[in-house]
C-alpha cells in the first residue's frame, strides 16, 4: 500500500480548513506538534488539531515533536488524533507508551531522527503500527531530503518482512516528485509531503502524482 500524508505545516494558516479540503484524496492528514523544547520551533497545538478534525473525516496522523509526549496523549486523542507518533528520543519507555496509546484506542507510531540508529528498536516494532524515519532534522519545514537515512529504511524493510510484521514504514522531510521514488524503492510506504502538496497549484493533483510515482516503483520492485 501507498499512503500520502499532506503536512499542514506547509498549508496556509489563515485558510487552514480550506486547504485541508483541497486534499480529499489524501490518505492521512499529517499534523506537526512542536513545543520549542524538543525542537527549536513552535507549531500547532490541540486547538488547531481539533479545528482540523472538525473540517475533515480523514485520518489524523499526529507527529509529536515534544518532550514528555506521554503527558499529552489524552489531550491529542481528545482533539481528534487517530495515530500518535512520538519521538523515540523523547520517550522514557516507548513500549509502555505504545501500550498506553492502544489502551486509549488509537494507533501508535514512533519517529526517529536522522542521526539515531534504528537497530536498538527493531525488536520492539511489533508494538507499533508505524515507524517514521525523519529525512530532515525535525522542527522546520522545507528542508532538503537526506538520502543517507534510506539505509535505515532498508534495515526496517528487511526486518519487518523477516518477522512477518505489518508495521508501516513512513518518511518525513523533503518528500516531493524528485525524491519520492528513491524513498519508495528503499521500502517506504507512507510519505509525508508538505510544500510538494500545499505549494502546488492543484494540491489534490499533487497528491495523485506523488502516489502514482511511489506506486509505480513499488509495483516494479
Amino acid at each position: 500500500m501507498i499512503y500520502i500524508a499532506p503536512s499542514i505545516l506547509a498549508a496556509d494558516y489563515a485558510a487552514l480548513g480550506a486547504d485541508v479540503e483541497k486534499v480529499p484524496n489524501a490518505d492521512l492528514i499529517h499534523v506537526d506538534i512542536m513545543d520549542g523544547h524538543f525542537v527549536p520551533n513552535l507549531s500547532f497545538g490541540p486547538d488547531v488539531t481539533r479545528a482540523v478534525n472538525r473540517v475533515t473525516d480523514q485520518f489524523l496522523d499526529i507527529h509529536m515533536m515534544i518532550e514528555e509526549p506521554e503527558r499529552w496523549f489524552e489531550t491529542y486523542i481528545d482533539a481528534g488524533g487517530d495515530r500518535l507518533v512520538f519521538h523515540i528520543e523523547a520517550s522514557k519507555d516507548h513500549v509502555e507508551a505504545a501500550k498506553k496509546l492502544h489502551d486509549l484506542g488509537v494507533e501508535a507510531g514512533f519517529a526517529i531522527k536522522p542521526g539515531t540508529p534504528i537497530e536498538p528498536y527493531l525488536d520492539d516494532l511489533e508494538h507499533f503500527e508505524e515507524v517514521m524515519v525523519m529525512s530532515v532534522e525535525p522542527g522546520f519545514g522545507g528542508q532538503k531530503f537526506m538520502p543517507e537515512v534510506l539505509s535505515k529504511v532498508r534495515t526496517l524493510r528487511d526486518f519487518i518482512a523477516d518477522a512477518g510484521l505489518s508495521t508501516v514504514i513512513g518518511i518525513d522531510g523533503g518528500i516531493g516528485e524528485a525524491t519520492i521514488a528513491q524513498a519508495a524503492e528503499a521500502g517506504v510506504e507512507s510519505f509525508v509531503a508538505g510544500s510538494a502538496v500545499f505549494g502546488a497549484q492543484d494540491p489534490a493533483q499533487a497528491v495523485e502524482s506523488l502516489r502514482t510515482i511511489a506506486r509505480d516503483v513499488q509495483e516494479t520492485a
